[in-house]
């Protein structure tokens, strides 16, 4: 081997940044060299850059698109040039880059120009790193971040993404470095795309798929696991819990002949923006096929999970929502034509059972989609009612600007479900639903949808006015003047006596008008399912909750329902096991997260796992701040902890905290930080505007018994011991416990804390023995933890009611 090259394959260790310009290709020539030269201009006064040169410890080495930035000291240097350059590109906003980090071996070569150049396997993994990012990301690879993992002020700009499978069959484990307006907080594109899995095994960098050959120490490592799992079965099944009824158990749907899951159609369309259009003619079949009693349709909220897999394996979805058939397609659209493709494909065997695609006018589109419904219907041979062909061929609306607008609000309504703020979700939602009323005074579907907007708007707590219910009735009306006696009608009203009057006896009238003429609609299911828990009628909830998972079985809100139900209970087994099923199918739910820990807390009276959820979304999903800030509070005030309330307090929503439809102002939560900091001057000013807060909304909704009971507990707290008893006694007559199990239970729970707070301590002892003895009563964490018990600790009867409370196990 000659010297030249032994001195090219000299390996030494670099710590590399690339960047590339997203979407140079696309860019005019002249574009692009402008783009280049403002983006060399960036990097050259990036004092990381200059340093480095200046100390000879840099290479650069262009890469047409970017550049690759080679650092020979630190692996933090090429993070503070790439955090340097973000700062900088955003006074660029026309110039999106994308970088990745990675340390590893590298070896100087020759070019054909004779010029320097940089190969090796460091060089190639980090420009896969760079190449799984979008715009403003800065990728690390799990190398770079663990090196930095180790110092305190890196650790608050390292988010872990998990692996992502790049070239070759290789998987890369990533980490997304950003904080405060640098970098990109998204998930990357190619990411949610391709699905992302954490990171197990803690071996090494970069893998291959395939599977590796285990050495002999790692096969006999296995052997005795296997045994240490048959041991553990063993004894498992002699000290198994208490029987958990059906549903708790993670069990895959069975599929029944006649079923299918209409899954969203891909947009081909050149604009993006059509995605909606899109989501529309998947949501028109479904809905078309869900009208039909012979065939089982999954609802939309489960198949739209798969809305951004780019590979889909149809089979393990079709088992995962228990059907045996797929429809998937695509739309394109164009100025005044659309392309509609469809393909019907049996899971078991992964054949095609029909496809066809369709070219026509854009006004005709409802009716292709009419048309696919009947194909199906005649492939697989359903049973089909004069009154069920009817509905089928029933345009929606003449309307296309119309119908988008219903679908952006249906996405918002759906969400609204899973994420907070929902009053803002629902409130954006009303606003379209009413131009596309506008637009198609005839839209019944619009009416609907809005019905059931203005209704949760008034359950929540956020506008129980009489303005707002008038709005609800008004929209029914509509509905009812267009289609009198619809199944739609009907449902309408039950969710309406449900949400707004707890009339469960006429929302259950309703119900049974219903018939089978929404076979396929889970929503009778869930209204009676909620019903009967307000009733006391634990079992008949499950059972109609588990029903309607039956129709959607990846809706993991119905889940958190059921775990709601076995909480009340204090089944918290049960509860743990539900929530596990719902972290399956969305692992990275803040909601969910924060359920599970705060379950474990109450269960166990431990602060660890409330407090290691609550971490763990706050370093994972910096976004949520707002949404966990309440549960945050919880846990600073159960660890008198007035540094961590304050940094809760600063997240909080302006709106205030909220316990179910409890919504306490936010000078509430400012006075109980003041009360935790020791500061009384604040406390007491703080109060006094939530004493002010608290009564106007109890003046504005007088038929919304929280209101009267917050407005009762902020008395007592101001000293208005008398009119804080009348006010918290009105609330439990108002919603007495025979009512309403839930916010009966907790308004006895906030009568006893008046108490204590007004010095009654037999009256107030009375209300918690009674709310220990009722579903939804108080806990045994929260009478460790809550310091608005602290006027009772010193009582003996308050540690024989801990005693009582406490776990047996």
């Amino acid at each position: 081997m000659s010297e030249e090259t032994e001195q090219d394959l000299k390996l030494e260790i670099a710590h590399l940044l690339l960047l590339d310009i997203v979407g140079y290709s696309r860019l005019l020539v002249n574009e692009q060299v402008e783009r280049l030269r403002e983006l060399n201009k960036i990097v050259r006064s990036c004092h990381s850059f200059k340093a480095a040169e200046a100390a000879e410890k840099l290479v650069r080495v262009p890469t047409g698109d970017g550049m690759a930035l080679l650092f020979f000291s630190t692996p933090e240097d090429p993070v503070k040039c790439a955090l340097e350059i973000s700062k900088k590109l955003q006074e660029s906003p026309s110039l999106q880059v994308r970088m990745g980090v990675h340390s590893g071996a590298v070896n100087r070569v020759t070019d054909v120009n004779d010029q320097s150049n940089i190969a090796g396997t460091g060089i190639n993994i980090a420009q896969r790193v760079m190449d799984c990012g979008d715009g403003g990301h800065i990728l690390l690879s799990k190398h770079v971040a663990d090196d930095l993992a180790q110092y305190r002020h890196w650790q608050p700009f390292l988010h872990d993404l998990g692996e992502c499978q790049v070239k070759h069959g290789l998987r890369l484990h990533l980490v997304n470095l950003f904080k405060d307006g640098i970098g990109n907080p998204e998930v990357p594109t190619k990411l949610r795309r391709t699905g992302r899995w954490r990171f197990r095994t803690g071996r090494g960098e970069i893998r291959a798929i395939t599977p590796s050959r285990f050495p002999w120490i790692l096969v006999t490592l296995a052997l005795l696991l296997s045994a240490a799992a048959v041991a553990f079965s063993i004894w498992l099944f002699f000290n198994r819990p208490s029987r958990v009824t059906a549903g708790a158990a993670d069990v895959l749907p069975t599929a029944l002949e006649k079923s299918i899951a209409v899954l969203p159609f891909e947009n081909f369309s050149d604009d993006k923006q059509n995605a909606f259009f899109a989501d529309g003619i998947q949501d028109e079949i479904l809905t078309d096929l869900a009208k039909l009693a012979d065939l089982k349709v999954i609802s939309r909220t489960s198949v739209m999970q798969y809305r951004n897999e780019a590979k889909r394996n149809l089979r393990e979805i079709a088992q995962a929502l228990g059907v045996v058939y797929i429809l998937e397609g695509s739309v394109q659209r164009g100025k005044d034509q659309v392309r509609i493709s469809a393909q019907l494909i049996d899971a078991r065997t992964d054949s095609h059972v029909w496809a066809d695609r369709y070219d026509a006018p854009l006004a005709d589109v409802f009716s292709i989609q009419s048309e696919v419904a009947e194909k199906i219907v005649g492939q697989l041979k359903i049973k089909l009612s004069p009154s069920e062909k009817a509905a089928i061929e029933q345009r929606p609306t003449s309307d296309l600007i119309a119908f988008d607008l219903y679908i952006r609000a249906k996405d918002l309504v759906e969400r609204a479900v899973f994420n907070a703020p929902r009053d803002e979700q629902l409130v954006e939602a009303i606003g379209l639903l009413q131009k596309a009323i506008e637009r198609d005074p005839n839209f019944t579907a619009a009416y609907f949808l809005l019905a059931h907007a203005h209704d949760q708007i008034y359950f929540i707590g956020t506008d129980h006015t009489p303005a707002r219910l008038s709005l609800a009735e008004n929209a029914i009306a509509e509905l009812r003047n267009r289609q009198p006696d619809s199944p739609e009608v009907h449902l309408a009203n039950a969710k309406h006596f449900y949400w707004c009057y707890r009339d469960y006896d006429r929302a259950r009238s309703e119900l049974g008008k219903i018939g089978n003429n929404l076979p396929n609609d889970p929503w009778p299911f869930l209204i009676l399912g909620y019903m009967d828990r307000r009733q006391s009628r634990w079992a008949e909830s499950t059972h109609n909750l588990e029903r309607a998972l039956e129709l959607d079985p990846r809706n993991f809100s119905i889940l958190q329902q059921i775990a709601i139900g076995y909480e009340n209970l204090r089944r918290y087994p049960e509860a743990i096991a539900m929530l596990n099923r719902a972290l399956s199918i969305a692992p990275d739910d803040v909601s969910t997260i924060l359920f599970r820990g705060n379950l474990e807390m109450t269960w166990h009276g431990d602060l660890k796992p409330f407090r290691a959820a609550i971490e763990n979304v706050r370093a994972t999903n910096p976004g949520a701040s707002a949404i966990i800030a309440p549960e945050w509070l919880i846990l600073a005030a159960y660890e008198r902890n007035a540094e961590e309330a304050k940094r809760a307090m600063a997240t909080l929503s302006p709106d205030g905290c909220r316990d179910e439809t409890f919504l306490f102002p936010r000078q509430w939560c400012e006075g109980r930080v003041a009360l935790l900091a020791g500061d009384k001057n604040s406390a007491e000013n703080a109060f006094r505007q939530a004493h002010a807060a608290a009564e106007k909304s109890a003046r504005d909704q007088p038929s919304y018994a929280e209101a009267h009971c917050i407005l009762g507990l902020v008395d007592s707290v101001v000293g208005y011991k008398t009119e804080a008893i009348a006010e918290g006694k009105h609330a439990v007559e108002m919603v007495p416990v025979e009512r309403d199990s839930l916010v009966g239970a907790r308004m006895i729970y906030y009568l006893a804390q008046i108490y204590t707070f007004g010095g009654e301590k037999d009256l107030a002892f009375q209300q918690l023995e009674s709310s220990a003895r009722l579903p939804c009563g108080v806990t045994y964490a929260d009478l460790l933890f809550e310091p608005n018990w602290d006027g009772l600790r010193s009582d003996p009867r308050f540690a024989q009611l801990v005693a009582r409370l406490a776990p047996k196990n």
